[in-house]
C-alpha cells in the first residue's frame, strides 16, 4: 500500500500512514494481523459447524481500557502483510471450509481491505468491529462486505469517553449502524442456518452499566427494525480496568437478569442472549500469528 494522509475513523487525525504510523491507531498503511483461523467461539449463525475464517487486525481507533485483545489493539502485536497476502489468506481460510471471512477489528485497515476484495469471494464477508465509524468510510465497503457484525458499546458520552477515550461513540456508531443495515436488508439464513446477508449488533454488559444497556436496547428496538442483537455476558476486568469505577469486577447475576430481562421485555426476540457463564478466558483466541506468515515451502 502507498502512503497515504488517513481519515479513515470518527479519530480523523491526518496521520500519514506509510511504512509506519503516527495516527492514533499507531499502524502504517499495511494490515498488521496477529492470527489468521477458523473461529468457532461466535454466534451460532456465523461460527456453523466449520467456523468462521477469522483475521485479527493489529490496532485500534478506541483504546478501550478493558479490552480482551489488549497485545492487539494497545501494543500494536501482530506481523505486517501486503494487500495480496492478505487476499491469499482468505483462499487459505476458505480451503479449510470456513462459512465466511471475518475480518476482527477493521477499520483503520478499510483502504487495504477494500483492494483485498476487490474481486468477490465465494463466502461472505463480515466486517466485525467496535461500531466506532465513519458512514464514509462504510459506503466505500458496500456490496464487499455482506455481514455486518459491529458493537454498540455506549450510548453515554462520559463512559465512552472514560472507558474508550471517545465521548463522541454514540454519535458516530448511530448512523453508522444505520449505515450497515441499509446495506444488508434484514438477516439471511441460508439452508444450513448459516448467516449469508445482514447485521448483527453486539452489546456486552458492563459491570455498573446495566442501566446504560437497557437505553441501549431501547434504541435498537426503536432505530432499527431488521437488526438482530447478540446481547453478550463475557466481561472479564482485562488490560486497564482495574480502579476504573466498577470495571475490576465481574457482573452480578443481578445486573446481568436486569439487561436480559428488558430484551425479552421488549421484544427482540431475533438474536441471541449469552449465558453469563460464558466469562471464562478459554473463548480468547492464542495471537500467536497462526495463518498469517507464508507456508514456507520443503
Amino acid at each position: 500500500m502507498k502512503e497515504f494522509i488517513c481519515k479513515l475513523c470518527p479519530r480523523n487525525c491526518g496521520a500519514l500512514r506509510g511504512a509506519t504510523g503516527s495516527g492514533y491507531c499507531g499502524m502504517g498503511a499495511n494490515p498488521r494481523i496477529a492470527r489468521a483461523a477458523p473461529h468457532y467461539d461466535e454466534e451460532p449463525v456465523i461460527s456453523g459447524t466449520r467456523g468462521s475464517g477469522a483475521v485479527f487486525f493489529s490496532g485500534c481507533s478506541l483504546q478501550c481500557c478493558f479490552c480482551q485483545n489488549y497485545a492487539l489493539s494497545h501494543e500494536g502485536w501482530g506481523a505486517e502483510v501486503s494487500v495480496e497476502r492478505l487476499r491469499e489468506i482468505y483462499f487459505e481460510l476458505i480451503g479449510q471450509g470456513v462459512h465466511n471471512i471475518n475480518l476482527v477489528n477493521p477499520t483503520h485497515f478499510a483502504l487495504a481491505i477494500r483492494k483485498s476484495l476487490s474481486e468477490p469471494l465465494p463466502v461472505p464477508v463480515v466486517w466485525n468491529s467496535g461500531g466506532y465509524e465513519k458512514v464514509e468510510t462504510l459506503r466505500a465497503m458496500e456490496s464487499k462486505v455482506q455481514v455486518y457484525l459491529p458493537d454498540l458499546k455506549y450510548i453515554e458520552s462520559d463512559s465512552a469517553g472514560r472507558y474508550s477515550g471517545a465521548a463522541d461513540y454514540f454519535d458516530y456508531a448511530a448512523p453508522a449502524l444505520r449505515e450497515m443495515l441499509r446495506q444488508t436488508g434484514p438477516v439471511v439464513l441460508d439452508e444450513d442456518g448459516i448467516i449469508v446477508r445482514g447485521t448483527i449488533i453486539r452489546h456486552l454488559i458492563l459491570p455498573g452499566r446495566a442501566e446504560e444497556s437497557v437505553r441501549i436496547l431501547d434504541f435498537i428496538k426503536e432505530e432499527l427494525p431488521g437488526a438482530w442483537v447478540s446481547l453478550m455476558a463475557q466481561y472479564l476486568p482485562f488490560g486497564d480496568a482495574a480502579g476504573v469505577d466498577e470495571l475490576g469486577r465481574r457482573l452480578t447475576q443481578e445486573e446481568y437478569d436486569r439487561v436480559a430481562d428488558h430484551l425479552m421485555d421488549i421484544g427482540l426476540e431475533d438474536g441471541f442472549i449469552q449465558e453469563l457463564s460464558s466469562s471464562d478466558e478459554k473463548y480468547i483466541p492464542k495471537f500467536d500469528l497462526t495463518g498469517v506468515l507464508p507456508r514456507k515451502e520443503n
